[in-house]
């Protein structure tokens, strides 16, 4: 990721939102006249960003790089409610909001991180050691596996009803508007009926839909506009991404996908069923409903974002094994491409996921084709080749330049659709205009396909053409009209078309128009307010180039018997995915197992897409991370940016920082979670007095997990009453939306109550020394999947945080 990337959205949704990307420090005490108060108060108004009521930034200014908020609040928390500052004295050193790298600018949202790494504390391993006895590690195992089936099975049918109810849609729509067009077309200028009546309906019965899906993805949950992989990837690196995961989210995500296809907007259905598969994986493993308020009492040892992520890449797995009918392909794209931690186990359980899928959605579409081979393999369907892919060694050459062809064109492609959906969120931020953006540009698309129809006059003959519905228009008879087979079917069966169609079945000039006008369609459409993948346009783009190349080759070598347009076109749709995705080895195993190509033209396609990436990759990133990169989302790369070598700890961690002390007042530590939002505390011992930075680190503890304490009374002083009953499942019951600090009542009658957090605090937390290098330091933090890291002197005491805010370089 490039050093622009910044800090992103809080999951508010949430109760328990909290920001561990903002850290909240200490500066000694100021201590200044009343008259420079005031001025010292008016200067940072103007200079930083205003904390609202709910912790948060108010980006709506600008921020600089280096933020220092003072604010004055007894024992150790500062950050007001309503933003102001006090500077009298205070027994502990004043806290001021440090944030080199977190106070990015962005919507007045920020991503919180996820807890990957497990809180090993005493409750922890009492369960560990129960289940050495009980034989409860086997039973878990076990259920891993049933759940890893169960997503491939849902995920499937999920995707079945999904393809089912766009093929009959569609094929009522196209049937209805060659009915149209052939009952209009004028037979002389004064008889017959107008074509504007077809056109008008083309019209009509393509903003309806589109208007459908697009209000209730702006309207009702957002999250499921595009395609979903970039908010996948995201969540499977650690950003927790508001109400990705969510029923609700579901069900918009597959009408809006069904009402976008049969709308005819310029994308696919493949793309939204890897985030279907997500979710179907987060809801299934939890074993338990929060939007429904249904708690089935199973799966409980999953409830967490450790487990929960393996399971949300299985799903992406199935995802994809049910869109293209590719399991191979389905476990090597979440692993290329999604993934960011993973292990051998998580490696055959992600192949078992997509194995089921494919064959659960092959029965069912089989027998709903009324097919007794069960050969239907995927909903992206680009059927086998008559006979098998050859090629001479003399056209290598040719495949690379393909590469570079689809890498340049990819790299334009993801320049000028990071450009103008940079536009979208500047100028268009108003849900209705996210709306009637949708429908212009479906209305900009139907007219430049129907004045490709009317002013080409493109005709071939009936039967050289699988064409599902052929249009005569001014054809003579026993012809169609080629320009018209392109656009009166799904973006899926045109790209099949062109994969399969006989040599001679389009002209030059209408394969030159239709590459040009689908370019700029699909480039314009990626963005837009509405459920819609990205793979099947830029593939359609690719063959509709790669075979109009094959037929220019042809007419100016007409001896030549290699120029085979079938397998041109899928050497182009594959450079031109490699040039758009970026993606090699995955992408490469799916195309084979879509068209059932034979495994010696694996070389062609490898040589395409590598050179196509390797091109790209020259210009700038693929369009998932561009996605990513737009949305500021803070995503770690694989390796730390060139900017944080040479430096330490001491350079990016933030201190002092907000700790507790193992045996501390309740009420003071409902003072730190109501005056400041931070998702992780430091838990010390050996304080002297009140002076909490200066003692001796034994674990963290964190802010969920005080909350759970504060709300079920966990105190010292009625401990014989809830010690037999509480157990790590205590915890488990309320994730994954942690209840809110709001939730707890003032603790007017407990001010003198204490909390040991030795029972419940992690005592094992990640620590480094202050004078560590920070790439090694990245390299843990990303490699564990951490939330907060530690930095400790060399006698154990606090130095400072750090978190992934602090590796996302401003």
């Amino acid at each position: 990721m490039d050093d622009k990337n910044k800090l992103i959205n809080v999951d508010n949704d949430s109760s328990s939102s909290d920001d561990d990307e903002q850290l909240l420090t200490k500066k000694p005490p100021l201590s200044l006249p009343a008259s420079h108060s005031n001025e010292t108060e008016a200067s940072t108004s103007r200079n930083q960003p205003q904390v609202s009521e709910n912790g948060t930034f108010d980006t709506s200014i600008d921020v600089p790089p280096l933020i220092g908020i003072t604010a004055d609040a007894p024992n150790d928390v500062t950050t007001l409610q309503n933003g102001s500052h006090n500077v009298e004295q205070s027994p502990e050193p004043v806290f001021h909001i440090r944030s080199r790298t977190s106070a990015a600018q962005i919507n007045k949202i920020q991503y919180e991180s996820l807890d990957y790494d497990v809180c090993d504390n005493a409750l922890f391993q009492d369960e560990q050691r129960q289940r050495l006895q009980d034989r409860f590690s086997l039973r878990t195992n076990v259920i891993r596996w049933i759940i890893f089936i169960l997503i491939g099975i849902m995920t499937a049918l999920i995707a079945c009803t999904i393809d089912i109810v766009i093929e009959e849609l569609s094929e009522l729509k196209y049937m209805f508007l060659k009915s149209s067009v052939d009952n209009n077309v004028p037979i002389s200028d004064r008889e017959g009926g107008d074509l504007a009546l077809p056109f008008l309906w083309w019209i009509l019965l393509s903003i309806v839909p589109v208007a459908i899906g697009a209000s209730m993805v702006t309207f009702i949950e957002p999250i499921t506009a595009g395609s979903g992989i970039p908010q996948v990837k995201s969540y499977l690196n650690g950003v927790k991404v508001p109400r990705i995961v969510r029923i609700k989210t579901l069900a918009v995500k597959s009408i809006g996908v069904i009402t976008s296809v049969v709308g005819g907007l310029a994308g696919g259905k493949e793309g939204p069923m890897i985030h279907a598969g997500a979710v179907v994986a987060a809801g299934i493993s939890q074993g338990k409903s929060t939007t429904f308020v249904k708690d089935f009492r199973i799966f409980k040892a999953f409830r967490d974002d450790h487990e929960k992520r393996d399971f949300v890449l299985g799903g992406a797995a199935a995802g994809v094994s049910a869109a293209f009918g590719a399991p191979i392909g389905g476990m090597l794209f979440s692993l290329e491409e999604a993934a960011s931690f993973w292990n051998q186990n998580l490696i055959w359980r992600t192949l078992i996921a997509s194995i089921i899928s494919s064959f659960t959605l092959n029965i069912v579409l089989s027998a709903y084709h009324g097919l007794k081979d069960f050969t239907f393999t995927g909903l992206f369907n680009l059927g086998k080749f008559d006979q098998p892919l050859s090629f001479e060694y003399f056209e290598l050459p040719i495949f690379m330049l393909f590469g570079v062809t689809g890498g340049l064109l990819g790299a334009a492609w993801n320049y000028l659709n990071m450009r103008i959906n940079k536009f979208r969120k500047r100028y268009v931020p108003w849900k209705v205009g996210k709306v009637c953006e949708a429908i212009l540009v479906s209305i900009v698309g139907v007219s430049m396909a129907a004045g490709m129809i009317y002013f080409i006059n493109d005709c071939r003959p009936l039967g050289n053409d699988p064409t599902i519905h052929p249009v005569q228009l001014f054809c003579e008879d026993n012809e169609y009209n080629a320009v018209a087979a392109l656009w009166f079917q799904t973006p899926e069966a045109t790209v099949r078309a062109l994969f399969h169609d006989p040599p001679g079945s389009h002209k030059i000039l209408t394969l030159a128009m239709f590459t040009l006008v689908y370019y700029v369609l699909s480039c314009a459409t990626f963005g837009l307010n509405v459920s819609l993948g990205v793979f099947i346009p830029v593939a359609l783009v690719g063959a509709a180039w790669g075979r109009l190349i094959a037929m220019l080759l042809f007419y100016l070598f007409p001896a030549a018997q290699f120029l085979h347009p079938g397998k041109y076109a899928l050497i182009g749709a594959a450079a031109n995915l490699g040039g758009v995705l970026r993606m090699t080895i995955s992408l490469s195993v799916i195309l084979m197992e879509t068209t059932g190509v034979e495994t010696s033209f694996f070389f062609p396609l490898i040589i395409a897409l590598i050179t196509a990436k390797w091109i790209g990759d020259s210009f700038n990133e693929g369009v998932y991370d561009t996605v990513i990169e737009v949305n500021n989302v803070p995503m770690l790369s694989w390796e730390p940016l060139p900017q944080y070598k040479g430096l330490t700890a001491n350079a990016i961690m933030s201190q002092p920082v907000i700790c507790i002390k193992r045996v501390d007042s309740a009420h003071y530590i409902y003072d730190v979670l109501r005056k400041c939002q931070h998702n992780g505390f430091p838990v010390v011992d050996n304080v002297e007095g009140d002076r909490r930075s200066k003692g001796r680190v034994c674990g963290i503890i964190l802010r969920s997990q005080l909350i759970v304490i504060l709300l079920k009374s966990l105190y010292v002083e009625n401990k014989h009453f809830w010690l037999p009953e509480t157990t790590i499942q205590t915890f488990r019951d309320v994730y994954p939306r942690y209840p809110s600090i709001k939730s707890v009542r003032p603790l007017d009658r407990k001010i003198n109550y204490t909390v040991d957090l030795s029972l419940f605090m992690n005592h094992s937390p990640i620590r480094v020394n202050a004078h560590d290098c920070v790439p090694k330091i990245f390299n843990i933090f990303r490699a564990l999947g951490l939330r907060h890291m530690l930095v400790i002197n060399n006698e154990n005491r606090i130095a400072g945080i750090i978190t992934r805010a602090d590796f996302i370089y401003k």
